[in-house]
């Protein structure tokens, strides 16, 4: 997977450039994360360049990205559910702190995490789990991936 897409997630998304994408949906693209220490760990991205926080979306355009949202969210949490018996839930996060554009984390969270970080938002883990090459996206993560894709055109045809 090349550096090159993450200068640009949605534009790269838009020209179909972006490896992470696993699907389009309505308001945006259904992408796997570049860390994967919580796997199955997705995001959500605006198919609007422009818009950097929720509320620069027409409202139409916000009820279809939260409805993107739900899809993706529900989507990670049956395929984390099917591949993991010690699944437990997913946490959604809209923040924007670091990246200027809009989008949406989903992280599934798991019985066998540390005790110390299960109950606690994911952003307690230590920094070497964000840049530790032992958690990069690659292909271990194929069967997640397909999965997550899987359960979103299931979600689409129901």
């Amino acid at each position: 997977m090349t550096e090159d897409f993450r200068a640009d997630r949605i534009g790269s998304a838009l020209r179909g450039e972006n490896p992470t994408v696993l699907r389009r949906l309505t308001a945006g693209f259904a992408v796997i994360g570049d860390v994967q220490f919580l796997p199955g760990y997705s995001v959500l991205l605006t198919d609007d360049p422009a818009a950097q926080r929720l509320s620069d979306l027409p409202r139409s355009k916000r009820t279809a990205f939260l409805t993107d949202l739900d899809h993706l969210a529900e989507a990670v949490e049956r395929a984390c559910a099917r591949l993991d018996s010690a699944f437990r839930r997913v946490n959604l996060e809209i923040l924007g702190n670091t990246d200027p554009f809009l989008h949406a984390h989903i992280w599934p969270r798991f019985d066998w995490e540390p005790t110390d970080l299960v109950r606690s938002p994911v952003w307690l883990y230590p920094r070497d789990h964000w840049i530790d090459q032992q958690h990069a996206l690659g292909p271990r993560h194929d069967v997640i991936r397909q999965a997550i894709s899987e359960e979103l055109d299931r979600l689409a045809h129901s």
